[in-house]
């Protein structure tokens, strides 16, 4: 039986969006479910649209989502020599012909029709004349991707080609390039595209951005990857959090589905929390101080166990702001009395040991037909804060310090 060996074949033409990752961590985990082998492939044929630092970003997305590649990277540009090889070889053939310094390959009219078994998609065929006698080396001596990408998948005995469906229409050509060279061709995996959420091509505002700048955004690599494993691939049970691990061992090419996935910035975003609270409390410690250095490290690693369960992304920080800084009393206005915010104080006041429960005791003493719960947290977080969305009251105020907790509420008092 072959060995699985696949290929993830960007272009240096910009920063590959998500949709392009995803195919990359498709080819991955399919690679290594399989105990096969993962390739990197710069195709850098087209030379007018090379962007400088893009083989450097696209090396970077992969390795901030840990899709290791296996060997040295192949470089297109570096195997002139090799396509002219096979070039020749279609030309003693009468298979190839000049055309105006370009080279290309003769369609041959024997033959009806073109079609292949996608695992994906089924069986799919295509007259052979609607296909038209198409360039395989361009007049800068450099070869088309139809050529380039066929050569290059037997030198390095690629078994399955995955790549988006946009390229079913370029596969009966790369068929008949196969069987010209004399080469059977590999299995074709043709995935649907990501949509956005109004159906349509996912656009930059409705999630195609690079895997680089979600991570800018403040979300985890791990959810990054278990997000995208779901748009277009099914697990066998309900589980919804995968590790990449956990992703190797479950992935399967006959759980791809045929219908284009919806992107859901909604689902990210809670994928997204629920690593966060995978996280131990020193790991999110340390990702947040990263991710937010303006932020008091030590105040962040003791206050990081408080907002665990309440953010969503790195950037949610803000909701501790309560522990680095006083909120601005001009900022809020209180619904309850200042007769009660005395009382509130006075309570405080007299609390010996300072923990949260005692705190709990303390205020909820002055609960009455008068003051709802509900009003008196409410009122407590603002004075504390500057805002009704806080971590956990009482324990925020056990790690404020009883000093702190009194010195704001009086500030709160005189703003009033």
């Amino acid at each position: 039986m072959q060995k699985v060996k696949v290929r993830y074949g960007p272009s240096p033409t910009g920063i590959p969006h998500i949709g392009n990752i995803r195919t990359a961590l498709f080819n991955f985990l399919f690679a290594k479910s399989q105990n096969g082998e993962f390739f990197l492939r710069i195709e850098d044929t087209d030379q007018a649209r090379i962007v400088p630092g893009a083989v450097e970003k696209i090396k970077d997305s992969l390795k901030s989502l840990n899709l290791e590649w296996d060997a040295d990277i192949v470089y297109q540009s570096e195997r002139l020599d090799i396509y002219q090889k096979y070039l020749n070889d279609l030309k003693s053939k009468d298979l190839a012909y000049n055309d105006e310094g370009a080279w290309r390959f003769k369609i041959q009219t024997d033959k009806k029709s073109v079609g292949w078994q996608d695992v994906v998609h089924g069986k799919v065929e295509f007259p052979t004349n609607v296909i038209e006698d198409f360039i395989i080396i361009k007049s800068d001596g450099f070869p088309t991707y139809h050529f380039a990408s066929v050569v290059d998948d037997h030198e390095l005995e690629i078994s399955h080609v995955m790549r988006g469906d946009e390229w079913i229409s370029s596969t009966p050509k790369h068929i008949l390039l196969y069987e010209a060279l004399g080469w059977e061709h590999p299995q074709f995996v043709h995935l649907p595209p990501i949509l956005g959420a109004d159906h349509k091509k996912l656009s930059k505002r409705e999630g195609a951005k690079s895997v680089l700048e979600y991570i800018d955004e403040g979300y985890l690599p791990e959810a990054i990857t278990n997000f995208l494993a779901l748009l277009g691939w099914s697990p066998k049970g309900n589980q919804e959090i995968f590790s990449l691990d956990d992703l190797i061992k479950e992935f399967s090419l006959d759980r791809i589905n045929k219908n284009s996935p919806i992107f859901n910035i909604e689902k990210l975003n809670w994928t997204n929390g629920q690593w966060i609270r995978k996280l131990t409390n020193d790991d999110l410690s340390n990702r947040l101080s990263i991710y937010n250095p303006k932020y008091d490290q030590k105040i962040l690693k003791d206050v990081t166990p408080l907002i665990k369960d309440r953010i969503n992304n790195l950037k949610d920080i803000k909701i501790a702001d309560l522990f680095f800084k006083a909120p601005d009393p001009k900022d809020f206005k209180l619904t309850i009395s200042e007769d009660i915010l005395l009382k509130l104080i006075k309570n405080f006041e007299s609390v010996k040991t300072w923990s949260t429960d005692n705190i709990k005791e303390s205020a909820n003493s002055l609960l009455g037909p008068n003051l709802e719960k509900k009003d008196l947290y409410q009122n407590l977080g603002l004075s504390l804060s500057g805002s009704t969305v806080t971590p956990p009251l009482f324990d925020s105020m056990e790690n404020l310090g009883k000093d702190e907790t009194i010195k704001r509420l009086k500030a709160a008092i005189k703003s009033q």
